[in-house]
């Protein structure tokens, strides 16, 4: 037994003496990524004004489809925010020849499965099921699309569980914070009613569900994607078959929503809160600039990324947060450039200084070539990550529509990336990122913000 034991122990430091050794040898370099070669893809529309758009991608004998319809929370009236959301609910309970659970039965029978969800711009009705039962899915997106239930027995569970979403959403401070910033930038317009208040929701009925559909919800505002693997021609012939009788509607119309720059600081009290919930920003340029892709490479650096200047700088070296992040929010009317952190309360101004001096440097001093390599590389294997799956080329196809950007757009993505130089990077910041323009927002203890700022 004994001998086993030192047999056991000499092996033990053989494997950490191992182990140790290859922690300390460099990884080989990664390979360099390549441009995007977008798929063949098939376009078609109907008399009623739905396009589809048909992508043959990989081997998996699965197929994904979105019918995505140009209409959301934008096209809400003031007093009728998350109406949408509500619509969308009542759709998803199932149509007027099946039921939520024969509806859902049906499509888990076909190995998937079907979900309506609403966003700013859009609704979306999508699916994903295997490939030989795809023409079925698109009868379904149909039926669900065409002749929705609209349950009155369901409508106020529904509106109850939105109330309950509503008060749980605003008992986050990063929520809290997200809702004062959009007011603050878009005022009154649609993007900036973040929240319903519960007699709004209390107010909806089901026949201004009804309306809000009718006057939104058509052919002429929607595209069918379908991306994976199919027959072609039997899916043609099933889009004709049941979205033909669909009804046109009303053409695409985006509110001409315009954010504003606003230099307010604006402090949402959280008495004796730990943490200071930070968001600042401004508007900023859109995909359809032809400097967009160096302005995303900007963000990275700047505080997109975990290796980003402002992550390193709060976080690695200072301990004021633990995942600071940027981002460039896109609207089909305009684009925000925003900086979220959740900081220790005690360092909420040494936080907001140490962003603004990164983002001065940044336009002052040119980033090394070598700093911008890694971030390009980073950016570029991002790129190729969301290419690798059907919901992601759905998502791209999307991007390009909403826009009115071409094909070549996705093409050139990488190189485009990797054409970014460290002057632009830094053009970028001084052109984009004013710090004297942004609207800060903080949501923590205002005693204790007010007193740090009078000592800085």
């Amino acid at each position: 037994m004994k001998n086993t034991k030192n047999y056991l122990f000499a092996a033990a430091c053989v494997l950490l003496a191992s182990s140790l050794t290859a922690q300390k040898q460099t990884p080989p370099a990664g390979g360099t990524p390549k441009d995007f070669k977008v798929p063949a893809k098939s376009t078609t529309k109907l008399p009623n004004g739905l396009r589809t758009t048909m992508v043959q991608y990989g081997e998996i004998p699965k197929v994904t489809i979105s019918l995505i319809i140009k209409a959301g929370n934008a096209h809400e009236a003031a007093n009728q925010v998350w109406l949408a959301d509500l619509m969308g609910q009542l759709m998803n309970q199932g149509t007027k020849t099946m039921d939520f659970k024969t509806l859902a039965k049906k499509v888990a029978g076909m190995g998937g499965g079907v979900n309506v969800s609403v966003g700013a711009d859009e609704t979306t009705i999508s699916g994903s099921v295997l490939s030989e039962f795809a023409p079925d899915l698109v009868k379904v997106i149909a039926d669900l699309v065409m002749n929705p239930a609209f349950p009155q027995s369901e409508i106020e569970r529904i509106k109850n569980d939105l109330k309950r979403s509503l008060k749980v959403d605003q008992s986050k401070p990063q929520n809290q914070a997200t809702a004062k910033f959009y007011k603050a930038i878009y005022k009154d317009q649609p993007y900036g009613n973040y929240y319903p208040t519960e007699e709004m929701i209390n107010s909806y009925t089901l026949a201004m569900v009804k309306d809000f559909y009718n006057k939104n919800i058509g052919a002429k505002r929607a595209v069918l994607y379908v991306a994976g693997k199919f027959d072609a021609a039997a899916l043609q012939a099933a889009v004709k078959t049941n979205f033909t009788k669909w009804k046109a509607g009303n053409d695409i119309q985006y509110p001409n929503e315009i954010p504003s720059n606003t230099t307010d600081t604006l402090i949402i009290d959280r008495k004796n809160a730990p943490q200071t919930t930070i968001i600042m920003g401004l508007p900023t340029i859109s995909p359809k600039d032809n400097d967009y892709v160096a302005a995303v490479v900007a963000n990275s650096l700047l505080g997109g990324s975990f290796g980003s200047r402002i992550t390193s700088n709060i976080r690695e070296d200072k301990g004021y947060t633990y995942s600071p992040y940027s981002s460039i929010s896109n609207k089909r009317s305009g684009s925000l450039w925003m900086q979220q952190a959740d900081v220790t309360a005690a360092n909420t101004i040494d936080a907001l200084k140490e962003i603004d001096k990164e983002i001065k440097l940044l336009q002052k001093e040119t980033p090394s070539q070598k700093e911008l390599e890694g971030i390009q590389n980073y950016q570029a294997g991002v790129f190729v990550l969301v290419n690798s799956s059907p919901f992601g080329i759905i998502s791209q196809f999307n991007f390009l529509d909403k826009y009115g950007l071409p094909d070549s757009y996705l093409s050139n993505y990488v190189k485009n990336i990797y054409k970014v130089t460290p002057a632009k990077v830094s053009e970028i910041a001084r052109d984009h990122y004013k710090v004297e323009k942004m609207t800060v927002v903080m949501v923590g203890d205002k005693e204790s913000i007010e007193k740090q700022s009078a000592n800085n």
